[in-house]
């Protein structure tokens, strides 16, 4: 299904008011066709972690394919008015809209790929009226779906191999948030989604079993699990925390039995509160001791990379882990903090113009021109990414300044293998990047962890992955931020 299949409407006013009203100052002051090129970045990398996975291109290509303002858009729009009570927009302006196709140039690093703050993982270039106008949806889109993604990559990582399942549904922020959370968790390596939606929209496993609710709706315990195992013979993952645990894991080892006697088997138990670490330890016990030594332990409640982690080390049996709240909604840092940049336009005379964003804050300075970002190998391991300027010219041997401590520089000559990141996805408006399958864009993310050292991808503490400008474009930026700020450009 594409996404406006999903909603049934045209999404052109999935956008905030401003950047209407300055795709409106631009058609007033003649300059809504002027090149332009804005960049799609964030500053930090999300959860105290070393890396970050992009995501969330797919869901931004289909929005962009299908990108137009239906009449009842243009008819809204018609009713706002200013302070004075007039209409905001002149409708000559709001039939331009109307009749608007995107012509637009997208780049963008392919979703599971690993990416860095400060470095471009989507370009637009085009119109400056289109490219400002498709701000925020991006922003939206690739924002957080790039947030869980690396959310669940991290969760997938602590559990070492074992299954993820995504439970998040009942806690998502709002259904597009669970919808979202659940593509964008199996793209970071979650196994299956509870989110029966999510598995009809974008084909992935769906897992479930049972909650309390079915327990206590019977007179006990057994007689709820023999009902289950009645009606679902062939998915029998028995919750057993609703009274006892440990009287619970035998009650499902009596009806296991008799599973097993006419034809079928018992999948497991769900452990969903207490010490679980302790329960799940006493649980294998009884199940492989009843004979059931292939029934697995599936833990929820409350869990993240940092309690799988914990509980690992502590010898928890648990071989599959349902992470709900935290991962759906990443509970420790809601929001990813993305933004989206003017890097350079065109003047009357066809030349680009570098253009730089001043702040107080370092972090915030923006770089200037069309960027492009290259990332070094030592044979299959990524050793270095470097942000350039496609328009200088680059030298045989690169040198990658780092823009906190422009003293530390290295250099990087023909002798390595790199890859660029940003590839061609529309051109003119027309879409030229062929679609992967939601599989391949998971297996793609796997891929891409194994090409980084340990160092840069463990939870707590990472090192710190080289990234840097290029150094004509660290110095057009030294240069253009002294000329903003009045003075003169220093001498390296």
């Amino acid at each position: 299904m594409k996404l406006h299949e999903v909603y049934g409407t045209s999404l052109s006013l999935v956008t905030d008011l401003y950047q209407l009203t300055m795709a409106y100052g631009f058609w007033k002051d003649g300059t809504a066709d002027r090149e332009s090129v804005f960049h799609l970045f964030f500053r930090k990398n999300p959860f105290k972690g070393g890396y970050t996975v992009a995501a969330g291109l797919q869901t931004a290509i289909e929005y962009l394919d299908s990108f137009s303002f239906a009449t009842d858009d243009i008819d809204y729009l018609a009713t706002l008015t200013g302070n004075d009570g007039q209409p905001l927009f002149e409708q000559e302006f709001l039939d331009y809209l109307g009749n608007m196709k995107l012509s637009i140039d997208i780049d963008a690093a392919p979703e599971g790929t690993v990416v860095f703050p400060h470095q471009p993982i989507l370009r637009a270039r085009g119109p400056l009226i289109q490219a400002q106008l498709l701000e925020t949806a991006l922003l939206n889109i690739i924002n957080f779906q790039t947030l869980i993604a690396t959310k669940s990559s991290r969760i997938c990582r602590a559990a070492v191999g074992q299954d993820v399942l995504e439970f998040g549904l009942r806690r998502a922020q709002g259904i597009d948030g669970g919808l979202s959370a659940s593509r964008a968790a199996y793209i970071g390596g979650a196994a299956a989604t509870s989110n029966v939606l999510a598995g009809k929209v974008f084909g992935i496993p769906v897992k479930g079993t049972h909650a309390h609710s079915w327990v206590m709706s019977f007179e006990d315990e057994q007689a709820s699990f023999e009902a289950y195992a009645a009606a679902m013979p062939n998915n029998c993952v028995f919750l057993v925390d609703t009274y006892d645990t440990v009287e619970g894991v035998k009650k499902a080892i009596a009806v296991g039995k008799r599973l097993r006697e006419q034809g079928h088997s018992m999948v497991g138990i769900r452990l969903d509160s207490g010490d679980l670490a302790f329960l799940s330890i006493e649980a294998r016990k009884l199940l492989d001791e009843a004979g059931f030594p292939d029934a697995v332990i599936v833990a929820s409640n409350d869990l993240d990379e940092h309690l799988i982690e914990s509980l690992r080390h502590q010898g928890a049996q648990i071989a599959v882990w349902g992470v709900g709240t935290k991962l759906a909604t990443a509970a420790d840092q809601p929001a990813l903090g993305g933004v989206y940049k003017l890097g350079a336009l065109k003047d009357k005379d066809g030349n680009w113009l570098p253009k730089v964003k001043l702040s107080e804050q370092l972090i915030k300075v923006s770089t200037p021109g069309i960027l492009q970002v290259r990332r070094y190998f030592d044979d299959k391991v990524a050793r270095a990414d470097m942000v350039y300027n496609e328009l200088q010219e680059l030298p045989k041997v690169c040198t990658i300044v780092d823009p906190h401590d422009p003293s530390r520089r290295r250099e990087h000559g023909p002798e390595f293998r790199f890859e660029d990141l940003l590839k061609p996805v529309f051109r003119a408006g027309d879409l030229v990047m062929a679609s992967p399958s939601l599989d391949a864009i998971r297996d793609r993310t796997k891929l891409q962890l194994e090409g980084f050292h340990n160092s840069i991808l463990r939870l707590n503490n990472p090192h710190g992955y080289p990234v840097g400008l290029e150094r004509q474009l660290h110095e057009l930026k030294t240069e253009i931020v002294y000329r903003l700020r009045g003075g003169e450009v220093a001498n390296e």
